[in-house]
């Protein structure tokens, strides 16, 4: 493994406070050094990187991989190189896989895969119901003895308040944490989008934003009770917001994340019927879009998941209500949420960290720290980088995604997972 210096970028670690132009020297698989004009072994493959940040690498507590089962839409392959090229160097994958991750064999499947085909470092989270069919438990002491750090029917939400304690009292003698998608399927009643003007408009089948909120509040209560971890997965509308922020003041072990779509777009997006706007969450009105933006800035929000789910064009190309929920979001979580620190609303350690240390802290993970002596996962990140999202140039398998044809500002130009760089592009 070859020895590399990162010449003049500005390092920034959030876990330690570290903003300063400096090199950074990596070897046998670990940083070295950080300092300036560092003197290097022979043979050092130098990098200018001045202009850019450099930073620990990004982790997404939020992908779909859809390996196994459904590698028609991503696989671990396909999945791990949109990571790559994103600036994320872990990922932790949701369990509605097919057969579900809710068993000891599809965990070890996943790791084993990953570490043999995978670009980035892979986190399996398991299921909470066997089957992910809200019934009965799954065996949350042999998921976590299997490698997953965490536990979710994502994409379904608990709607079983007795079991969902119980998961919560499991969890909590097992210390992982609960993932939950925050939906009341009741009150949602298959709505496609967000209940407002724009559905009405649109005459698209709608659902309120109360249907998340109510399911936040139940849970917050059972939390109460139980004293189990318990994160709400792509948080989106304004009053879960409110809930979490005062569950927080009450001392409450919960933590949030929200995806870069819900900071950017608003349901206005659905009124041209473009399916690639489908998603779950729906996208919100725009008093939730800036809820969810001052929140993130806040710290109420504690970190920025992407929610990435790939589908192809068969579930796509449909009429909107026929239509997938879902939508890419790898390749394009940096240059969505960068604009928060380019336009003075957030710090560049606060959005970084956001990115890094406060995913890793959220689960207990390795890594979102960038210091002499840890293990080299590190992206450069060009703040300034203009380019444009198109379909060809999209590294996962699917391409549903509402924003190819933009133009972009800002890439992860290089990034390093172990000491190996696993994505260049620095031209």
């Amino acid at each position: 493994m070859e020895a590399i210096c990162l010449r003049g970028g500005r390092v920034l670690d959030p876990a330690s406070k570290t903003d300063l132009s400096a090199d950074v020297l990596v070897e046998h698989g670990r940083v070295s050094a950080i300092g300036t004009n560092l003197t290097v072994p022979a043979g050092t493959r130098e990098i200018d990187v001045s202009g850019a940040w450099v930073t620990p690498g990004l982790i997404d507590i939020h992908v779909h991989l859809r390996e196994p089962g459904q590698e028609y839409k991503e696989d671990i392959v396909s999945g791990t190189t949109s990571a790559a090229v994103g600036g994320f160097t872990a990922v932790c994958c949701m369990p509605n896989t097919k057969p579900p991750n809710d068993n000891r064999a599809v965990t070890e499947l996943i790791i084993r895969r990953a570490q043999e085909v995978g670009k980035v470092r892979v986190y399996p989270i398991g299921a909470i119901s066997k089957g992910l069919e809200g019934k009965v438990l799954a065996e949350m002491g042999e998921l976590k003895e299997a490698g997953c750090v965490a536990v979710s029917d994502d994409g379904l939400p608990v709607m079983d308040s007795q079991l969902m304690r119980r998961a919560f009292e499991y969890a909590r003698t097992f210390n992982m944490v609960v993932i939950q998608h925050c939906e009341d399927t009741c009150l949602a009643h298959g709505g496609s989008m967000h209940e407002g003007s724009v559905s009405t408009r649109a005459g698209i089948r709608a659902q309120p934003s109360v249907a998340e909120s109510a399911m936040v509040a139940r849970d917050l209560e059972l939390v109460a009770l139980t004293g189990a971890r318990y994160h709400v997965a792509h948080i989106s509308a304004a009053e879960s917001i409110r809930l979490v922020r005062d569950a927080k003041k009450r001392g409450l072990p919960v933590t949030t994340e929200v995806t870069p779509h819900h900071l950017v777009l608003t349901d206005e997006a659905c009124a041209g019927y473009d399916t690639n706007t489908k998603m779950a969450p729906p996208l919100r009105a725009a008093r939730d879009v800036q809820a969810c933006r001052e929140a993130l800035i806040d710290g109420t929000i504690d970190c920025i998941a992407t929610d990435h789910a790939p589908h192809s064009s068969v579930e796509k190309d449909v009429e909107f209500e026929q239509a997938a929920f879902g939508v890419i979001g790898l390749e394009t979580a940096i240059p969505l949420t960068i604009d928060l620190v380019t336009e003075g609303k957030m710090s560049a350690l606060d959005w970084v960290d956001r990115f890094t240390s406060a995913p890793a802290r959220v689960l207990g993970l390795p890594g979102g720290r960038l210091e002499v002596g840890g293990v080299a996962d590190i992206a450069v990140i060009n703040p300034e980088a203009p380019w444009t999202f198109t379909k060809e140039a999209v590294v996962s398998r699917s391409k549903n995604s509402p924003f190819l044809g933009q133009n972009m500002k800002g890439k992860a130009v290089l990034t390093i997972v172990g000491g190996r760089i696993v994505h260049e592009s620095l031209s």
